[in-house]
């Protein structure tokens, strides 16, 4: 089951909300995005940033991972509504939700693993902390990984 962030981190995970707000969100490139959605149940607006695991320019599209599980209240939120609000670099779109299937979210996290490998400890350490179990890469440890964070598909509608 993954945790929640500490009070500390939850003020660093802040930082990108506030460079959209200001409308600097440029400054972070296609590398995070600031999800808008709606509560299921309360109907309140929330922003959330998220890393983009992957970018599709043409589409427009971007790929990011339930760092939470299916528990985080942004991913029950925009698979309850029809659509969300994404805010990536210079661009803004109105998007609908796709969960991507195992074996897609195998391959997107095997690319998003390869673009970024000289960072790869820092990214296992991290996902091993939130998924509670030591990642290591391998395609059994991706494959139960993706599993348990689900990879979500943000595409223009």
């Amino acid at each position: 089951m993954a945790k929640r962030p500490g009070s500390a981190l939850r003020a660093v995970l802040r930082v990108p909300v506030l460079l959209y707000r200001r409308r600097l969100g440029w400054l972070l490139g296609h590398r995070f995005l600031l999800l808008v959605h709606v509560g299921r149940r309360s109907g309140a607006r929330y922003e959330t940033v998220l890393e983009v695991v992957s970018y599709e320019r043409a589409a427009p599209a971007a790929i990011v991972m339930s760092g939470w599980g299916r528990n985080a209240d942004w991913y029950r939120n925009v698979q309850a509504a029809e659509s969300s609000e994404v805010l990536i670099g210079r661009q803004r779109w109105v998007a609908t939700c796709e969960v991507l299937d195992e074996e897609e979210a195998l391959e997107v996290f095997a690319q998003y693993e390869h673009r970024n490998r000289w960072i790869a400890p820092i990214v296992h350490r991290v996902l091993s902390s939130l998924v509670g179990w030591t990642y290591d890469g391998s395609t059994e440890s991706r494959r139960r990984l993706v599993g348990q964070l689900p990879l979500v598909r943000l595409r223009s509608s």
